[in-house]
């Protein structure tokens, strides 16, 4: 029998599975990802004094199944702080579960204790999956194009 999905943040000890299921997500999203140096690079994020990144991990058997990572950022127009989710991914068997709307609501809550009013993220628009689930949990889409410029 499965045992409920726990939602805890990450330890340095997962930072392997963590990476291996960014590479599963970049996959998903139809991206290339190079997973060389990514443990070091993310533990050095995660677990500094001042973290620039915070993840959740689920875990379900003491297997992590998915994953979540936001920080906090700053809104010139609102003259205040928001949340920036940068990545939830699910493995194909936790999807349309509930866990993901259990992530949210977790994120939620420690948005609220830094402070902020806001959660923004993105997806693909190929994602249409996500997009019913970010609307049936209360998501607003506002459309822009996204830029990179690599250095």
């Amino acid at each position: 029998m499965t045992s409920e999905p726990k939602i805890r943040f990450i330890e340095y000890n997962d930072l392997k599975k963590l990476v291996q299921l960014c590479e599963l997500h970049a996959i998903f999203e139809k991206s290339e990802y190079n997973s060389l140096g990514k443990e070091k690079e993310l533990g050095g994020h995660l677990f500094s004094e001042n973290p620039a990144l915070y993840c959740l991990v689920v875990e379900i058997d003491n297997e992590i199944i998915g994953y979540a990572t936001y920080m906090k950022q700053f809104s010139t127009w609102d003259a205040s702080f928001y949340i920036y989710l940068d990545c939830l991914f699910l493995t194909e068997k936790a999807r349309g579960s509930g866990i993901g709307a259990e992530l949210i609501n977790k994120i939620k809550q420690e948005a609220v204790k830094l402070n902020c009013k806001l959660i923004q993220w993105q997806t693909p628009v190929f994602n249409t999956r996500a997009m019913k689930f970010y609307e049936r949990i209360g998501g607003i889409s506002k459309t822009k194009e996204r830029y990179f410029l690599y250095l």
